[in-house]
């Protein structure tokens, strides 16, 4: 009797669809590196707290740990009820607004909280707008689902432009996604503007995306929009969150998404498929963290701010050298060099030669866009007001 014929393995498959991460690429050029016992790493590719989260939350981890049967158990999918709700009051007050638990939703990670958002609204061939130079994440997501990414290159500051925006949007697009503080330019994007994207989104019947990761490092004082203050702000608007910078509880994989119920529907069809339940004991250091760490919180943001000004004080030395900055905030610095030589070439050697390791703007632009390989993001989370002085001291004795 014949055999079947075995099956032919696609050779296309969806992770094919996009590139490396950049920052499991920019690893790869530490393999072998020895550098001169005087001339320590600076690493300032990846914008993720090094420590640990405050004793208080870790104890409240372990307690559970020990203590809490459930906590070791499946757990509803869109997330434990009372840190839904916990969160839903602190985004109350953030915004000056009135959400409810039932608005809110646990995830494992902002990068998840994005990725069901898409699943949600996205079928083969729509389309998304997304600002460039984008979070890379964001774009290889939209890769792997066969979502076409239509790039929204940013103007003057930085900042996305909603007339431009209007000229992409076809029959096949689906959502507008913007962030803010921006990963990986650091602008703060201005209230109004966030709010013009709304209403350009609603106008077409889009749905408006908001990453919010680092809002609570936001310069501004009160509600950075008032997109939530409106009643119906959950027709056009669905918001993402992480608790993995606020809290330092990057391992523990917890984001959020505030949207209308019935879409939340949608979307934990998604996350019961994925990963079944948020992880239980980082929900229950999460929400340890949003009833004691205001204090400590306000205190992190305080820091942040601090380094952002000695960015943009101590950047005067650069500039004089040709450099720009281009966009600073949160997390991050953008700029662009001055040199003949692309970014990505230049980040290489500047690893080896200057002890530097940071992430090319190529990695966050388009492949046919010039203005990656004139520019670098600096993530200067985790380098304090010395090391950013370190790096500009490098930076300025360093001929590319």
């Amino acid at each position: 009797m014949p055999q079947a014929p075995a099956q032919q393995r696609n050779p296309q498959a969806r992770t094919k669809d996009t590139f490396v991460s950049p920052i499991v690429e920019s690893r790869r050029w530490l393999d072998g590196l020895t550098l001169p016992p005087d001339m320590p790493l600076l690493n300032l590719s990846q914008a993720a707290p090094a420590d640990p989260p405050p004793d208080g939350l870790r104890r409240a981890i372990s307690n559970a740990a020990l203590s809490d049967d459930s906590s070791h158990l499946y757990g509803a999918v869109l997330g434990r009820d009372d840190l839904r709700a916990a969160l839903a009051d602190k985004m109350s007050r953030h915004y000056a607004a009135d959400l409810s638990a039932a608005d809110v939703a646990i995830t494992s990670g902002c990068n998840q909280a994005f990725a069901a958002t898409i699943a949600a609204l996205c079928g083969e061939g729509d389309q998304v707008i997304l600002p460039t130079p984008w979070y890379f994440n964001h774009k290889m997501w939209l890769d792997m689902q066969g979502v076409e990414t239509c790039p929204l290159q940013v103007g003057e500051g930085m900042l996305p432009c909603p007339d431009a925006a209007a000229e992409l949007i076809t029959a096949r697009t689906r959502a507008i996604v913007l962030v803010t503080p921006n990963n990986p330019c650091g602008v703060e994007y201005p209230g109004g503007l966030v709010q013009r994207f709304h209403d350009l989104a609603r106008s077409h019947g889009l749905t408006l995306i908001v990453d919010e990761t680092y809002r609570d490092f936001d310069s501004r004082t009160g509600p950075p929009h008032s997109m939530f203050q409106n009643p119906k702000w959950s027709d056009t608007l669905v918001h993402l969150y992480s608790f993995s910078k606020a809290y330092r509880l990057t391992g523990h994989r917890l984001g959020a998404i505030a949207a209308h119920p019935d879409h939340l529907l949608e979307i934990e069809k998604f996350l019961d498929t994925v990963t079944i339940c948020p992880a239980q004991l980082g929900q229950t250091g999460a929400l340890w963290g949003l009833q004691n760490l205001d204090d400590w919180l306000a205190g992190e943001r305080q820091e942040l701010l601090t380094r952002r000004a000695a960015i943009e004080a101590g950047f005067e030395s650069l500039a004089k050298q040709g450099w720009r900055l281009l966009g600073c905030g949160a997390y991050f610095a953008y700029v662009a060099h001055p040199f003949a030589k692309r970014s990505e070439t230049l980040a290489k050697r500047m690893v080896k030669e200057a002890g530097i390791l940071m992430l090319p703007g190529s990695m966050f632009t388009p492949d046919d866009d010039p203005a990656g390989a004139r520019q670098f993001r600096i993530a200067f989370a985790n380098v304090d007001t010395d090391g950013i002085k370190t790096l500009f001291d490098r930076l300025k004795n360093w001929a590319a």
